[in-house]
């Protein structure tokens, strides 16, 4: 029971973002690829993560500003989102990635096969409260997350289209960035010993799910075929 608990709110969230993939469904195998990579790429963020944080408590007082700081924007965040790209790069070579916003259907199941598998383990241990609080804040965040990611691993993948390097570089970057940036900031406002940043918190978390539920139906309205793709594209 716990454990559908824990991935209903991940398969909700696929659905949506597939639903909203209004000009062309991806393939449902690669879906499923990119899902399962997103789950497995909870083990080395696992065992980074561990190292990390053991490096980071020689130097720095565990619990202090600079240390919860660097933990969550570093330890978690950064290596967080480095995995599940990961995962999404799957689909990097497939011919089925010939549409922006191909890009955030990828690294949203990315995100969601990670976040599935890391509220298994949390609400297996904290019981049905962790699963609704979870399924209301964390999993959400990790799919918008993916949505971020996926905005400038598309464009990367435009201009490598393009053969604009420099470009392509550049964008493979923010879709590490910008997602880490978000990740951090939402993890450090929950650590942070200041009262006001509870507040911060709950005001950032209603703007990104507003701004994530918007762009998802504009970019998947106005999506535009990348150049250089035939019209069909398979598997």
């Amino acid at each position: 029971m716990l454990t559908v608990l824990a991935v209903l709110p991940a398969i909700y969230l696929m659905y949506y973002i597939y639903k909203n993939d209004q000009v062309e469904k991806e393939p449902k195998g690669l879906l499923a690829k990119i899902f399962v990579f997103g789950m497995i790429s909870t083990i080395p963020t696992i065992i980074i993560g561990v190292m990390l944080e053991g490096i980071l408590g020689i130097f720095l007082e565990p619990g202090s500003g600079l240390y919860n700081f660097l933990d969550m924007f570093i330890v978690v965040a950064l290596v967080e989102e480095f995995w599940k790209r990961w995962a999404a790069k799957r689909a990097w070579k497939n011919p089925a990635f010939n549409y922006r916003f191909d890009a955030v259907v990828y690294c949203v199941f990315a995100a969601l096969g990670f976040a599935a598998l890391e509220n298994i383990l949390y609400v297996m241990e904290g019981g049905i409260y962790v699963a609704v609080i979870r399924a209301l804040t964390a999993v959400p965040s990790h799919a918008i997350d993916g949505v971020l990611m996926g905005i400038f691993f598309g464009e990367a993948k435009v201009r490598e289209r393009r053969g604009d390097e420099a470009g392509q570089k550049k964008h493979w970057k923010l879709s590490l960035l910008v997602p880490m940036i978000a990740h951090g900031f939402y993890d450090f406002c929950l650590v942070a010993p200041w009262e006001w940043t509870g507040i911060l918190f709950v005001v950032f978390v209603i703007a990104i799910d507003v701004w994530a539920v918007k762009y998802i139906k504009m970019a998947s309205a106005e999506d535009e075929r990348i150049a250089g793709f035939d019209n069909h594209s398979t598997e």
